[in-house]
């Protein structure tokens, strides 16, 4: 039987895109699947009360230098986003109303474009490009995530995470234990596979 991991995700946290990468890898050698649970990081952290790294001086600083250092160990092609933090809302929105292989596309294009390829993905031109390119009817798609029920959705899934205790990204969950940080990833499939 296949096995399950949660895994909490946004696409404005450098380390989740770590994590992903590390996660298509994975799914290619073992019989674990993912099931990719969207949040709207900046709302979990205003409910958890916390600053993010991004607002902290010297830990922004730590983070730049700690994600090229995991990065180059791992082989991922990563570059820091030099207009970070891009507000996600619109990213996130969009996991909402794509679905199946889309949906599987536009993670992977938009994880790359933020933390591989340096985007500046608030520019909507630059966005729409992307949109384009892996065959997203942009019109739609933009009339879809500003319906109010996919603005609801979205509050509604960064409220459940924070009922779950999930504080940030990427977080893990795995038989009801969370597991937070893309280094705990080899953690949740020494629990999965045991």
């Amino acid at each position: 039987m296949t096995k399950v991991i949660e895994f909490y995700y946004d696409f404005s946290s450098p380390y989740t895109y770590i994590a992903h990468k590390k996660i298509k890898k994975i799914i290619k050698v073992k019989n674990i699947n993912f099931s990719y649970k969207p949040m709207l990081l900046g709302g979990l952290h205003k409910l958890a009360g916390i600053t993010a790294n991004a607002f902290i001086g010297h830990k922004n600083e730590f983070m730049i230098q700690d994600c090229e250092m995991i990065s180059k160990k791992l082989g991922i092609n990563f570059h820091f986003n030099e207009k970070f933090p891009i507000n996600s809302l619109y990213l996130m929105r969009g996991t909402l109303v794509l679905k199946d292989n889309l949906l599987e596309k536009y993670i992977d294009t938009f994880f790359n474009s933020y933390w591989q390829l340096n985007l500046d993905l608030s520019d909507r031109g630059i966005f729409e490009k992307k949109l384009k390119e892996i065959s997203i009817d942009v019109n739609k798609f933009f009339q879809d995530i500003e319906k109010k029920e996919t603005k609801e959705k979205l509050k509604l899934l960064t409220d459940e995470a924070f009922s779950k205790k999930i504080f940030g990204a990427p977080t893990f969950i795995y038989n009801n234990k969370i597991y937070w940080g893309q280094d705990r990833l080899d953690y949740v499939i020494d629990e999965v596979i045991k």
